[in-house]
């Protein structure tokens, strides 16, 4: 149609890799490798470790044995320093290179204090081997389960961040082997990464999409869980995106092909989770502060340790009980407990079409008192609607006022136009062929249906007829909608009220969002009156409307200084400035435009109700990370005096390989606490029936 509508109030509608503690074995990049070389190591070690334990004199005198020491077994006595030697060297690599580089940089934590237990074992226990110290320091026993139970906790670790990382690995796996792509009139096989801007391919039923591409013939169901986390499929036709991985399911398709490599969504969402699971958040840092200062702890308990042990007189147990003390001291868990919390929960909520860029917003989100919603394409859906028909005459019913206006318009592509039609379609009415189409600019269509002729427009279209608006007209104006009148033969029969629909799930989000005790605000660049309606119908608390998109940030400054902790939530396109303005920026509906460089949290659907999902994760996160770092601060705090020997007097002492079995205990629990958010079940209607 033009600009051929003139209506009433036609409103704008603008508007892990980073762990510090884990450099002496490369960070986490590349978890799978990692996984591999931990798993092979510790299963060398635990065969080699082995004889090291069972022939250690130390060993056989607890349990009751003698290890052969003259004779023709004589050797056997040497069994357990030379492969003690051997798992300290190969074992304990990955330790002492790790303790080394925390010395170099300066930046003592897990690795040295690792790094520093087997060494000492170690020379105590070839000193003992060789007669020039007691033979109670005999440590190879230690030594060994030192090295195998630190190689098991470390492939724990590898293991589950490598599990973590597997979503991006499921993304890759969503396209397919190969594309049926048209050449001259017949179908070829490629692969995929041929495929060039333009090219043409077919999708047939059952099949995954493999680039991104605009529809030109066919419709069919699309299964886009992979993409938004919805678990109902979409029907997408003739004109609709659809996205690289998501799946046909009843019918098929040929897709023009408008993005492929690293432009299209599914690559944009291979990159935002991995830039999620290598940021280092607030936590993150106060994590590794904490592993600075156990270290310091740690170190300063050892040298008291010894000082007390050989002050009173006992230098052998001095040796015993520093060793101990520096295995348990180690922060292990500690280290593990932020980077596995925050890395499952990025990698979940990716599943569920949640993408956490900014791990900082992940935190924040839950302390988030005032959500700030973008009216256009996020509380409605952006796109003119037929929401009431109104007759004027007894002659027609508003079922034929609708089908006529929707005949007039049928060959119009306008937005207004393409909605009547819509409205008809949906209402199932059989619409009348029209010809002797026409339009008018600022006035409105004409055409000739069923012998009379036909005219939808705006408010110039009744001053060419010489018509007087109605009264409800004037009550829909006040309310900021479009209207288009309907004429049969110069006589008006009734009204289209036209507006911006607003989303069914947006009720839900709002009242979610009360319950969990925020201030619901709406921002948009439309008229107070259009933005009073939608805020009505809603029940927001604030509206901010005639907002140009340039003013938007300073809205959300506005709320800021009133001491309100918010989360923007928009489009991510002309709300930018205001995304990334805010305390969290979230940008929802951007399965096919995932590379938004503003918003901290990215939503794969355009459902309201997944802002909800991102405080319950953020809340579930949080909750694990104190859970974890209570437990491996506090499994520290406690356990490094009794390694020290405080309850020696009463005569307990905590032995080096308890310390040992405790300390890999204690990963254990923080990582298996860490997978309990794998539970959480994020889809937007859960978090919303969660809140109530």
């Amino acid at each position: 149609m033009g600009a051929h509508h003139e209506p009433e109030n036609h409103t704008s509608h603008e508007g892990v890799d980073d762990h510090t503690s884990h450099d002496g074995h490369g960070g986490h990049a590349g978890h799978d490798g990692h996984v591999a070389q931990f798993r092979r190591l510790f299963w060398i070690m635990l065969v080699i470790a082995i004889p090291v334990v069972a022939f250690s004199p130390m060993f056989g005198h607890l349990v009751g044995y003698e290890v052969p020491e003259d004779g023709v077994l004589g050797w056997l006595r040497w069994l357990s320093p030379i492969l003690g030697t051997v798992m300290y060297f190969w074992g304990g690599k990955p330790f002492l290179t790790g303790g080394l580089s925390e010395m170099k940089e300066r930046n003592p934590g897990m690795m040295l204090l690792i790094a520093l237990a087997i060494t000492v074992a170690f020379l105590s226990s070839w000193g003992s081997s060789l007669g020039l110290l007691d033979a109670e320091l005999d440590f190879w026993w230690e030594l060994a389960l030192l090295v195998v139970i630190m190689l098991a906790g470390h492939w724990l670790e590898m293991r589950s961040l490598a599990q973590t990382s597997s979503a991006l690995d499921s993304l890759a796996a969503l396209l397919p082997d190969e594309a049926e792509m048209i050449v001259d009139g017949e179908t070829v096989m490629v692969d995929p990464a041929a495929l060039r801007l333009g090219d043409t391919v077919v999708v047939r039923p059952g099949s995954s999409v493999p680039a991104d591409g605009r529809v030109i013939d066919g419709s069919a169901s699309m299964d886009e869980s992979m993409v938004t986390g919805e678990s109902t499929t979409v029907r997408r036709s003739v004109g609709d995106r659809v996205v690289a991985g998501t799946i046909a399911t009843d019918s098929g398709l040929r897709i023009e092909i408008t993005a492929i490599g690293d432009d299209t969504a599914l690559a944009g969402i291979r990159k935002l989770v991995a830039e999620a699971q290598n940021s280092t958040s607030r936590a993150q840092r106060i994590a590794d502060t904490a592993s600075a200062w156990l270290f310091w702890f740690a170190l300063g308990s050892a040298v008291i340790t010894a000082l007390v042990w050989s002050i009173v007189g006992m230098p052998d147990s001095a040796v015993v009980r520093t060793i101990t003390v520096l295995v348990i001291a180690c922060p292990h868990a500690l280290g593990l407990a932020i980077p596995l919390v925050v890395s499952i929960a990025t990698e979940r909520a990716a599943r569920a079409g949640v993408l956490i860029k900014d791990r900082l917003a992940l935190e924040t989100m839950r302390s988030v008192d005032s959500v700030l919603f973008d009216k256009t394409g996020t509380l409605t859906k952006g796109e003119p609607t037929v929401t009431a028909v109104e007759i004027t005459t007894n002659d027609y019913t508003e079922d034929e006022t609708l089908g006529l206006a929707a005949a007039a318009e049928a060959d119009s592509e306008h937005p207004l136009a393409r909605a009547i039609v819509r409205a008809a379609q949906s209402r199932g009415l059989d619409v009348p062929a029209a010809t002797n189409f026409s339009s008018s600019p600022a006035v409105g269509v004409k055409a000739e249906v069923n012998g009379a002729e036909v005219a939808v427009g705006g408010p110039n279209l009744l001053r060419e007829h010489g018509v007087d608006e109605a009264s409800i007209v004037r009550r829909w104006s006040g309310e900021g909608a479009i209207i288009l009148h309907v004429l049969v033969d110069g006589r008006v029969i009734g009204a289209l009220k036209l507006a911006d629909e607003i989303r069914p799930e947006s009720r839900e989000a709002v009242d979610a969002l009360h319950r969990h005790g925020a201030q619901v605000v709406m921002i948009t660049g439309d008229a107070e009156a259009v933005a009073q309606t939608v805020a009505a119908e809603l029940g927001i608390d604030r509206v901010f409307a005639g907002v140009h998109p340039a003013d938007k940030a300073a809205r959300v400054a506005e709320l800021q200084g009133e001491g309100r902790r918010v989360a923007m939530v928009g489009d991510g396109v002309n709300d930018a400035p205001a995304l990334a303005a805010a305390d969290v920026g979230i940008a929802i509906g951007a399965g096919t435009d995932v590379a938004i460089g503003s918003a901290g949290v990215i939503l794969a659907s355009d459902d309201p109700r997944s802002v909800l999902s991102v405080i319950e994760l953020s809340r579930a996160t949080f909750r694990k990370m104190k859970q974890n770092l209570w437990w491996a601060a506090g499994y520290n705090l406690i356990s490094v005096p009794l390694a020290a020997g405080v309850l020696a007097p009463i005569g307990f002492v905590l032995p080096m390989s308890v310390g040992a079995i405790l300390m890999s205990i204690s990963t254990i629990v923080v990582a298996l606490n860490a997978q309990l958010l794998r539970r959480l079940d994020l889809r937007p209607e859960v978090s919303v029936s969660a809140s109530q």
